[in-house]
């Protein structure tokens, strides 16, 4: 297979040395248990898919990106007790992400998206600090899952590996996926409290005492066609915002 010259990973010196970029892209994953019958890369694997698929079909109409190797672990500090969960802290993202800010505004590469695929990583706090010290570059977050409203995809999408994320892998990387029998049931636990069960109070789940299987949401509706439908609407709709950033100037974003 070719590179794609909006893969980083796979481009090359002759190719990348002439180009200007209009937007890079930065997916940052996690590396962790997804109930029985997902793989601990999944957060990453979804996020290496949605980023390579959404830049795709932004570079076929003329938009320049360029997607940067996605980072593999994340904020893990609810399962450290689960076996090979590996945690990132927030003041070590934030310390990653402001090296790799600093390298592209030094090249003038000044629109930066964190495409993020992990439920405990939170961005927005790092880079309100990180703009500020660089006031020519634009820097924003999006988590691609919530691109499309999933609840117009699956009855019971599930916060982790439910069925969303198993249709999604299902279609990304069929050969890794359990059958669903070997799956458990996603069951969790909640929050005693009124306070969180209002969605007004919050705090960190301690991952083993919610759920049993390390999974939150039945995946038995899962399909791979499912998970197609999906991503294809998900990366259409990052792939346009890609397209509307690179041409908006950073000076008139707002209307």
């Amino acid at each position: 297979m070719p590179p794609r010259p909006y893969i980083l990973a796979e481009t090359n010196w002759k190719a990348v040395k002439d180009q200007t970029y209009d937007v890079a892209v930065l997916p940052w994953g996690a590396t962790e248990a997804h109930n029985y019958h997902l793989p601990y890369a999944t957060d990453t694997m979804q996020c290496d898919y949605v980023a390579a698929e959404s830049a795709r079909m932004a570079w076929e109409n003329g938009t320049k990106v360029i997607v940067l190797p996605t980072i593999p672990f994340g904020v893990n500090t609810g399962q450290l007790d689960i076996t090979l969960d590996i945690n990132m802290n927030p003041s070590t993202q934030m310390a990653v992400l402001r090296d790799i800010v600093d390298v592209l505004a030094r090249q003038k590469i000044n629109k930066i998206v964190v495409m993020n695929g992990h439920g405990g990583n939170d961005f927005r706090q790092m880079i309100r600090e990180i703009q500020a010290q660089y006031p020519t570059t634009f820097i924003c977050t999006m988590n691609w899952y919530k691109a499309v409203n999933w609840n117009n995809y699956f009855v019971e999408p599930g916060d982790h590996a439910g069925a969303m994320e198993t249709s999604a892998m299902m279609h990304i990387a069929p050969d890794l996926v359990l059958d669903l029998s070997e799956a458990g049931d996603g069951k969790d636990k909640k929050f005693k409290l009124s306070g969180f069960k209002e969605g007004w109070v919050w705090a960190q789940r301690e991952w083993s005492k919610v759920t049993k299987d390390t999974g939150v949401g039945n995946p038995a509706e899962s399909t791979a066609e499912k998970g197609k439908i999906y991503l294809d609407a998900i990366t259409a709709n990052i792939a346009k915002f890609y397209t509307e950033l690179a041409r908006c100037p950073i000076e008139d974003l707002y209307e």
